[in-house]
């Protein structure tokens, strides 16, 4: 079987495990993070990345929302799990679409970093102080229109590459201020970089952001139990909710929708979002419900969010998004 050398070592099912990852700086810490506490966890693991290049690697000088489909950055490392070149795969949880390939699971949910988005500004000013006509990079959509409810005035610049990437394109002059997703940066120990967190209440997380995902075949009876240890069940549950909210809307991370779900004991709150480009359309709902009621805690939301007319807005993105 490709990709894939077991024994029993000591009772455990040890020997070679490969992890398929994408090749940036972010997805190789995130990769080596699980292979660490995999090959800690258990005595005689050893553990191989295998780099895949994703659709969303090769196409960096086409906005997003524009090079279209769903899966941008998943889909390659996926067709090599199905294909068993690789055991499991690790993703960012936000790039993961709300529908995962038949005989393919979401394995483990590890604990979460957090959630939210963070600016970056050149002159360390934060985003109400930042002047009129300011440009901030973002690739993101959801991150946009947000910005541009909150500053009508700021000229939103599209921002590809990675984090090295974007932050010497804001070193140069390029632009003001660059909105990141807070976790990667204290991921990779730039948190010093930081100007400003933006919190829920100023702008709502993408679905699953801050949280990884690893993904295993399913009913695969030698991985699941190597991964089962790396679960963290409220950051289980609380995707759970996002990504049902996020499936019942049809919407990928390329769409401007937001969702984010916290859970207090036995108190989940989900909170979601859908806007049009220029933030002026917004609809934006919280339900409240049980833990175990995850899942439909997230349809519901989003049914609310349709009824309402949210419908007709993602509905007008499919001529709107901008080239």
């Amino acid at each position: 079987m490709l990709g894939l050398k077991l024994r029993r070592v000591r009772g455990l099912m040890a020997d070679t495990i490969r992890i398929g990852t994408r090749g940036s700086k972010l997805a190789l810490w995130q990769a080596e993070w699980v292979k660490s506490r995999l090959e800690n966890l258990h005595a005689g693991l050893h553990v191989e990345l295998t780099v895949i290049k994703t659709k969303g690697d090769k196409i960096l000088d086409v906005p997003l929302a524009k090079v279209g489909g769903k899966g941008l950055f998943v889909k390659e490392i996926e067709e090599a799990l199905l294909e068993r070149r690789v055991d499991l795969a690790v993703h960012s949880m936000k790039d993961m679409p709300s529908e995962i390939p038949a005989g393919l699971c979401i394995g483990a949910v590890p604990q979460r970093e957090t959630p939210v988005d963070a600016l970056i500004s050149r002159e360390g000013q934060s985003l109400n102080e930042l002047p009129g006509g300011a440009r901030i990079g973002t690739s993101s959509l959801r991150r946009s229109s947000q910005l541009l409810r909150i500053r009508p005035d700021v000229e939103i610049v599209p921002l590809r590459g990675n984090l090295d990437t974007r932050l010497r394109k804001l070193d140069e002059g390029q632009m003001e201020a660059i909105v990141l997703a807070g976790a990667g940066i204290r991921r990779l120990g730039l948190e010093a970089r930081i100007t400003q967190l933006l919190t829920p209440e100023i702008m709502l997380p993408a679905v699953g952001q801050g949280a990884l995902c690893i993904e295993t075949r399913v009913a695969d009876d030698t991985i699941a139990p190597l991964v089962a240890p790396l679960e963290d069940t409220p950051t289980r549950i609380a995707v759970t909710a996002e990504r049902a909210f996020l499936h019942r809307l049809e919407g990928g991370c390329q769409v401007p929708i937001a969702g984010h779900a916290t859970l207090d004991e036995d108190r989940l709150a989900l909170c979601g979002l859908v806007s049009d480009l220029k933030g002026e359309t917004v609809f934006r709902e919280t339900h409240v419900g049980p833990p175990t009621q995850a899942a439909a805690i997230g349809r519901n939301l989003a049914g609310t969010l349709l009824a309402q007319g949210a419908k007709a807005v993602l509905d007008s993105l499919q001529t709107e998004i901008p080239t």
